[in-house]
């Protein structure tokens, strides 16, 4: 016959007591712990930009990322699974708890022979099995990314262990009151720890999953507060905001970011871990009014310019944690109020406010090489303009992808003009943090652009796709808001029917991160190139692609340590054989360049996805 505790037996009252002694207790653990943070939390700065709308998508996102553990399975499968079934058990255990301690006196809320009951018994099999898992993977077969060992993490696998164990024991013992008094001492433990732990992501979680930014990387508005002070970024405790507050609360130092973080993976000293935990030891230390300096005992300037903002460690957080507008905030507290010191920084910034493109060049050389295309100018008769960068004008690579797409454009009879002046977009200087720059910069674009008439922009760089239909959007009140823009690999897969098709060699296709995780266009780009041969992916592609290492304004800052994130990438991609490097990207196009042939004594050709188009059109000779 099947026991249960549900029926068979009766504290005395004694027993009671000591049962309300050690329940007080326990709640006092967890909330000398909880309350403080909580509070620290709701002190912080509001984030002035925050909108709950629209309310749909963070509904979906929290039933997915959270309800449905869909994110944690999908990039790490196995670990993940074992993670999701922990989850759902405690969450299929919270009746289960109340219901035990009302048993502590004498009230029942589930029958002896409940089908919850038979329910949570399957679920405690599946956490038990799933904890000792993780625990083998954790104390055993220890992945580096897990970090140093943690004691207390084995300390909670064994309680959640203790737990499940002494529920399933009673479905063969008659001796329900041991195991009713052990099970209660492991809970009762447990509770105090989650708020002391790392495992207070099981309480904070799920709000920082919910009340997230709202989209991917996005960088927050510099905001003058009620004082009438200037918003400079995350300078002191007094930048700090309720969302990055909540998110340095909510990591759980799975170390998932640390995994996919080029910078990391070179030997550079940023781990993007280490930066949420730097914020939550810096809240701890020194609270959210503090005039203290962030940079310093808890993070590194040093590591916050050695991002290359590819977004790979927000993409892959579990709970929310957004990375990139914590690094950028710091870049910014550190540029816009000069403490930012790098004569590579100095000379780029220079560049972009005496000549307007990031590279240095004086903008009679835009003009020569427009004249020698004979690119016909903007004048609002063309369907297109089209948008030709920095790299796009000044870099040689760019411009023969430039013209590679120009000859595709014509091919598909598809009119286009170009600016008479143009600006750098200010992507470099808005990655590191130069706010006074890239306005200046937003305001002549938009200006010349409200002047053009444009409808609909087209770009060879994903990063000017980026910050024009996203970033400039800050200062559309001031300025009028820029035309729709798209990558040149969303132009061509959209004519895909009119691109002639041929046999080809295996091409082994690179995703930029700014057109991949930001844009989340990864099928287009292969669809074309399929048009012209086989397409491979590399170990690392789609939303895992390894970033070059030009991002984040480090196409412009010299990468003095550790192996060069773009010879880590060149390396993957030639191994797979292929006879061609794609990329759609002129910053992945100038980063592998050199790489692949450091890397390889026969280096794959390099070119762009608008190149191997335009070598299948006439005059496809002119255009290699």
């Amino acid at each position: 016959m099947l026991h249960f505790w549900v029926t068979m037996f009766e504290l005395s009252r004694p027993e009671r007591l000591v049962l309300v002694v050690l329940l007080a207790a326990s709640l006092a653990g967890f909330s000398t712990r909880f309350v403080p943070i909580l509070r620290r939390i709701l002190a912080a700065k509001p984030d002035a930009d925050f909108s709950l709308r629209p309310i749909g998508k963070r509904f979906w996102d929290f039933f997915w990322e959270v309800l449905l553990q869909a994110k944690v399975i999908r990039e790490r499968p196995l670990p993940g699974l074992a993670h999701a079934f922990v989850f759902w058990g405690f969450c299929a255990f919270g009746l289960v708890t109340l219901n035990h301690i009302a048993l502590g006196f004498g009230a029942s809320l589930l029958g002896p022979h409940s089908f919850y009951v038979y329910l949570a018994g399957t679920f405690a099999v599946l956490v038990a099995i799933s904890i000792s898992g993780l625990f083998i993977r954790r104390f055993i077969l220890r992945p580096k990314w897990l970090g140093e060992l943690s004691y207390e993490s084995g300390v909670i696998a064994l309680l959640i262990f203790v737990l499940m164990a002494t529920y399933l024991a009673t479905f063969w013992t008659a001796d329900s009151k041991s195991l009713w008094w052990a099970h209660t001492l492991a809970l009762l433990i447990f509770l105090p720890l989650i708020s002391h732990t790392k495992h207070l992501h099981l309480v904070l979680s799920p709000f920082s999953v919910f009340f997230t930014r709202g989209s991917f990387s996005k960088i927050p508005p510099l905001v003058v507060d009620n004082d009438g002070d200037d918003d400079f970024g995350l300078v002191t405790g007094k930048d700090l905001t309720q969302i990055v507050a909540l998110q340095a609360y909510s990591c759980v130092e799975c170390g998932r970011c640390t995994e996919h973080c080029p910078a990391n993976n070179t030997g550079k000293i940023l781990d993007p871990k280490k930066i949420a935990l730097g914020v939550r030891d810096y809240l701890n230390d020194f609270g959210p009014a503090s005039d203290q300096p962030l940079f310093g005992k808890h993070l590194s300037q040093e590591a916050a310019f050695q991002c290359t903002t590819c977004g790979a460690c927000e993409y892959q957080c579990p709970v929310g944690v957004e990375h990139l507008p914590i690094i950028v905030g710091l870049r910014r507290g550190a540029v816009n109020t000069g403490k930012w010191d790098d004569t590579y920084g100095t000379k780029l910034f220079l560049a972009l406010e005496r000549n307007g493109n990031a590279l240095g060049f004086s903008s009679a050389e835009r003009d020569k090489f427009i004249a020698k295309e004979q690119f016909p100018i903007f004048d609002g008769s063309q369907e297109y303009c089209l948008w030709l960068g920095c790299m796009g004008a000044y870099d040689p690579q760019g411009r023969e992808i430039i013209a590679a797409f120009a000859h595709v454009m014509r091919y598909l009879g598809t009119t286009f003009g170009v600016l008479s002046k143009e600006k750098c977009t200010g992507d470099p200087a808005r990655r590191l943090g130069n706010d006074l720059v890239f306005q200046q910069l937003v305001e002549a674009n938009l200006q010349t652009l409200a002047q053009s008439k444009a409808a609909k922009i087209v770009s060879i760089c994903p990063h000017c796709v980026r910050t024009i239909s996203t970033d400039y959007l800050e200062h559309a009140k001031d300025y009028g808001q820029a035309p729709p823009i798209e990558h040149h690999s969303e132009f061509l897969a959209r004519h895909l029917d009119r691109l002639p098709q041929s046999a080809g060699e295996n091409i082994v296709y690179h995703d930029p991160c700014y057109l991949g995780r930001y844009r989340n266009v990864y099928d287009q780009p292969r669809a074309v190139l399929a048009r012209s041969g086989v397409v491979v992916d590399p170990p690392r592609a789609r939303e895992r692609s390894f970033c070059c290492g030009a991002g984040g304004g480090l196409a412009f800052l010299g990468e003095e340590k550790g192996e060069r994130v773009s010879h880590n990438r060149a390396r993957e991609l030639a191994a797979t054989g292929a006879g061609t490097v794609a990329a759609a990207c002129p910053f992945c196009n100038t980063m592998f360049r050199d790489a692949l042939a450091a890397v390889s004594p026969s280096p794959p050709k390099l070119l762009d996805v608008a190149q191997i188009v335009a070598a299948s059109l006439p005059g496809k000779n002119e255009m290699l």
